[in-house]
Parts: structure tokens; sequence; C-alpha cells
């Protein structure tokens, strides 16, 4: 993220960068109560890179700004992408089934759905953390499967993310209530790799 860093005003007793840590905490709250029904969970997670983004505008990335952000780009585009990822998630949920049943080639077939998983949990975080996530969601999967392709150091970082999110809740359940704001701020810096200063992508 760039943006000259704010310094910290005299009998200030945090600096900016812990009250933008715990921002990005509180935005992982609100995303993942958010994210419950499972079909608001890409335009939660849109929402919350949108509002992360902004920081770097010295905008402010507050639960309040996100609940703003939330309503004002919340449309049906949002809910049918959330509904192709409960579709996506109960694919998953019935590979794992036919793979524990035993079935012949069990081996293999689970290799390769859990190669197209990762190939389509990676583009959907990338698709999230564009800023065309929040006016047209065709657009930014298309872009983020060209990223995922063209960028792979950054398709890396974004497994790397998903994968810590995923280690930590399995650890310790709360932490599921908080690691969508650091996911959020990870794929908002991922693709901010790839922009020159003027915002436009490369």
């Amino acid at each position: 993220m760039r943006g000259r860093t704010r310094r910290r005003e005299p009998g200030e007793v945090f600096g900016p960068r812990t009250s933008l840590f715990a921002d990005v905490l509180s935005i992982g709250l609100v995303t993942a109560l958010v994210s419950l029904p499972l079909v608001t969970a890409p335009a939660a997670l849109s929402t919350a890179c949108a509002v992360l983004r902004g920081a770097a505008e010295h905008r402010p990335s507050t639960a309040g700004r996100y609940v703003s952000e939330l309503l004002a780009h919340l449309r049906p585009g949002d809910l049918t992408a959330g509904a192709l990822l409960v579709l996506a998630l109960a694919l998953v949920a019935a590979d794992i089934a036919l793979v524990g049943a035993g079935l012949p080639g069990a081996p293999v077939f689970a290799g390769a759905a859990a190669l197209v998983a990762a190939t389509a949990l990676t583009v959907g975080l990338r698709a999230c953390g564009r800023p065309e996530s929040t006016t047209d969601w065709r657009t930014a999967v298309r872009a983020a499967a060209h990223d995922a392709a063209r960028d792979l150091p950054g398709t890396g970082l974004v497994l790397l993310a998903a994968t810590t999110c995923f280690l930590c809740t399995w650890m310790l359940l709360p932490l599921a209530f908080l690691v969508p704001g650091p996911l959020a701020l990870a794929l908002v810096a991922i693709d901010g790799r790839r922009r020159p200063p003027d915002g436009s992508h490369r």
C-alpha cells in the first residue's frame, strides 16, 4: 500500500500503524459477521479490500465506513457470486465424500480436485482484491485469472495468505472472526504490487 504514513502527533499514545492494525481487526470482525450467510462472503471481502485500499489515500479504515461502502455497493451480482461460492463449497464437500468412500482412483481424483480448488480459490481471492469487484465481478474475475497466470509470485502469496488464515483458524477457532481483515489487507497489498503510482494496472 502506498502513500505517506502520518507521523505521531504530540501526546498521541499509539502511532498510525497501530491504529491501522486495530482498524484491520475491526474490519475483519465485521467482514466475518457479514459473511456468515456465505452468499454474502464475496461482497463482504471485496468491501473490506476497498476500505483498506482507501487507507493509502488517508481515508478512514473503520467499521463504520465498511458498512457504508457495503450498503452503497451491494447489488444482485454480489449475491450471484455468493451463490457460486456456495455451489463450489458443495462440490468440494461432495468430492471429499467420494474420496473418503474409497472409490477406485481416489488419490488421483483427490489430487485433481485439490488443484482445481486451489486455482478457483486463488482467482476468487484475487478478484475480491481488485477495485473492479465493487462494480463488475465479471471484469474482476477475468483480470484476476490473468493475474493468477502471469503473476506467479503473487499467486503464491495469495495461497500463502489463505493458508495462514486457515491454520490460524484451525489452531484457535475464534480467530475466524478476525482473520478476514488481515487477509483483505494482504490481497490489497498483493494487487498493489502490479499497479504504478497513478493506480492504473500494468
